[in-house]
Parts: C-alpha cells; structure tokens; sequence
C-alpha cells in the first residue's frame, strides 16, 4: 500500500504549474460516446480516475489512446456495446456520466448505481427523473439502471434539489439532450466551470447550446455531432491546494496555468484569512509570511467555496490564529478528516452543522489515515506544517485526483516521499496511531 512520508515544517516556495480539470476531463470523456467522429481532447490529466474511465469507455466500444503530448484521442468504433463495467463504475462516481450520452446515442444503457468516495448521501434521483422527461425508460434492477429510449424529445427539466443543483445530473442531461428532438431547457441548471466546459466542447463538436454559466441552458437538439478537438480548463481545486500548501506552510508559491475568475470565493477566503493574493493573467500567488488567521466558511455551490476544498480549509484552520467554523451544505457529512488531523494535535470538534476549529499553534507529526480523495489533500497540506514525519496511508485516493502531487510540491521544497507500506509497516502505523 502506497503511502506518503513528509518531513514538515518547512515553508514551500517557487512555481508549478496546475493541471487540466479531472472534473471537466471526465464528463467530456463520456460526452465522446456522442460523436461520430475522432475526439482529441488536451490537458487531460493522467490520473487514476482518468485511467478507469478510459478503461471503462473501452469495454463500451470506444477507442482510446493517449498521446505524448498530453491529450487523448478517443474514436467510437463499436457502437453496439451499452453495458458498463460493474467493477469499473462502482470505483468513482463520474463514470456515471455514461448513462446521457449512451441513451441519446445507442438507444439502451446498463449502468451500475455509481460508486466512490465515501462522503455522503448522492442520490441519482434527478439524473433520473431528467433522462425520463426526454422520454427514457428507466428501470432498477439488481444495482443497475436499466433504461432504453428511441429518439429523445426536448423537454423543460429542473436539475435543481435540496443541497442545490446537481452537477453531474446537469451534466448527464446536457449531454443527451444535444441529439433530442426539439428543444431542451435546463432549469436550475449547475453554474460550475466544468459544466460550461463540458457545453463548449459539445458546441464545438456540433452541439447548439446557450446560457452556460446560467442556471437556464437551452439546447437545441440536432440530428448527429461529429469530431473536433477541445482544451480542458485548468483544475481549480488542485490550484486551491497549492495556494493553502503556501499559506500552511507560511510560504510563497506560484500557481502558474489557473484561472482566477473560477476561484474568487477561494481567494477571498484566503484573503481574508491573511494571505497575500496576487493574480497576475494566469499565474496566481499565495504569500503567507504570517500566521493566519479565523475565518467563518461555508461550503456551497458554485460560485462560492467548493465543497472540493472544505477539508483543506480545515486543515489550514487548524494552525490559524482563533476560532474558526466550517461547514459544509453540499455534503454535510463531508468529516472524516477531523479525526485524522486531531492525530496531528489539532482541535477539532464536530457541530451540528460541520466543525469547530480551534487553531493550534503548531501540528506534530504521526501516522493518519486518508479516507477519501479531498481529505488525502488535507492530511497532506497538515503533514506539510507539522514538526517532525508524517506517514499518510492509503494515498490512492489522492492519486484519483492529483497528477504527481508529491512532485510538485517536492518542486516547492518539500521534503515528502511516496513509500510502499508492508503489511508490518501498516499494522504497525496503525496501532501508532491508535495509541
């Protein structure tokens, strides 16, 4: 079992550039199951959860390659495949994107009940209810979504719920509705950034789409889509980390490849923690020179903080000058870092709505455990301020969502190693951390 060890307490400084979106890269993946022609999407990310996906779309009849240049082509080449891998979809939820475009295309779709990581309640239902108002047929059988449809019907659909709109089932829905008949309007739609990308790539293989970035899309339906090539927009989120690596540490880093205009809620929230904000065309930089300070967050839809980040947020409380409070209304279970930084000193307490964040003056190193893959990041971002070593098990999580993190924060001038645990190094971290 891989594992990270980090040596902390050092401020990181310099430059790295942030990746391509995972969140963008993969619904545009699925959204290639559309087209009738060749597909090259740039700035993919070679991540886990890119790999299973490519897998994935490849027992669905789609061809996949990666290039050296750091794009996939995808080609269809057997449209008669429409049951997805069971093993493969339970491994992350956005492998649920397949089910829009196999309907608007193939006709039929076998879909597993998605999987992931563990942080709550996600309930499918408007992805479902959705897909029904274009005209699917949809039926749960034996932990699969059996649906089948002829020719989609444009239809008025609200993706909107308790906790907000939904992203993926906007996604899903978008999706198919670019081959329905007619007119689709999408009300309640989700704003985030990688829907909007997902709609400029559709558009750019044919699709006629308005309103991204609204809460209304309006889709006209066409009769095919063909090829083209699209560039992913830049990982928010991995850039957020980065930024808070800097502010943990009480370093200076550089962002390089970000976008600014997708994460003004995040620098404000780090503004107003004390961290110097510089944003100059793509290159975004954090300076912390001092502590920082409390800060009251709340997780939300888009455009507010990301649900994404409310654990690296929380770590980053933890060392910051008072009482901080944190919650989560996108997933308000979203916790299971707490227990593993309080292993590192910090205090944490649980409220009836997320956490209470008394910050310490400093975190000491031990072995903790990474539940899911945005708490791997914030055991990370903890490990890389606390005194002495910090053994972070179970880091394939972060290797869904994190291209070479441990590299690029080694760029930075931290001292972190990816090490293979064996079983007596696991048992013995274990019964470390549970004394």
């Amino acid at each position: 079992m891989d594992a990270f060890q980090i040596i902390g307490g050092r401020p990181l400084d310099g430059e790295v550039r942030v990746a391509g979106a995972k969140n963008a890269a993969l619904p545009i993946m699925a959204a290639s199951i559309l087209a009738d022609g060749p597909v090259r999407v740039s700035g993919v990310p070679d991540l886990l959860d890119v790999r299973t996906l490519a897998q994935l779309l490849t027992g669905l009849g789609v061809w996949v390659r990666r290039d050296g240049a750091g794009s996939l082509c995808l080609d269809n080449v057997d449209p008669t495949r429409v049951i997805a891998d069971a093993n493969l979809v339970q491994k992350m939820r956005a492998s649920f994107c397949v089910l829009g475009p196999l309907l608007a295309r193939r006709g039929r779709a076998v879909v597993p009940l998605p999987g992931g990581c563990e942080i709550g309640d996600r309930p499918i239902d408007l992805h479902l209810s959705g897909l029904a108002a274009l005209g699917v047929e949809i039926s749960i059988r034996r932990g699969h979504v059996i649906a089948t449809a002829g020719r989609l019907t444009g239809a008025t659909v609200l993706m909107s719920g308790p906790r907000g709109p939904t992203v993926t089932g906007t996604m899903n829905v978008l999706s198919a509705a670019t081959l329905a008949r007619g007119e689709t309007l999408i009300v309640g739609a989700a704003v985030e950034p990688e829907v909007v990308d997902l709609g400029m790539f559709l558009n750019t293989i044919g699709a006629r789409i308005e309103g991204l970035g609204t809460t209304l899309i309006r889709v006209q339906g066409v009769e095919q889509l063909g090829g083209g090539q699209h560039t992913i927009i830049p990982d928010r989120i991995e850039a957020a980390t980065l930024l808070m690596a800097a502010a943990i540490t009480g370093g200076s880093v550089t962002v390089r490849g970000a976008r600014a205009d997708h994460m003004t809620e995040v620098l404000s929230a780090l503004s107003a923690m004390g961290v110097e904000i510089k944003t100059v065309g793509e290159r975004i930089t954090a300076n912390a020179r001092v502590r920082p300070r409390s800060i009251s967050l709340v997780a939300d839809p888009y455009p507010r903080v990301p649900t994404d980040v409310q654990s690296q947020f929380t770590a980053l409380t933890s060392v910051a000058l008072g009482r901080s409070r944190i919650a989560d209304r996108v997933f308000p279970e979203r916790f299971a870092h707490v227990a593993e930084l309080c292993r590192l000193g910090a205090r944490i307490r649980r409220s009836r709505d997320g956490a209470i964040v008394e910050g310490v003056s400093g975190l000491i190193g031990a072995s903790v455990t990474a539940t899911d893959l945005r708490a791997s990041a914030a055991l990370v971002l903890a490990g890389l301020a606390a005194a002495g070593t910090t053994t972070v098990r179970h880091v394939y999580h972060l290797d869904r969502g994190y291209q070479g993190l441990e590299k690029k924060m080694t760029q930075l001038g931290a001292k972190i190693e990816r090490v293979t645990l064996v079983p007596s190094d696991e048992a013995r971290s274990a019964a470390l951390a549970n004394k």
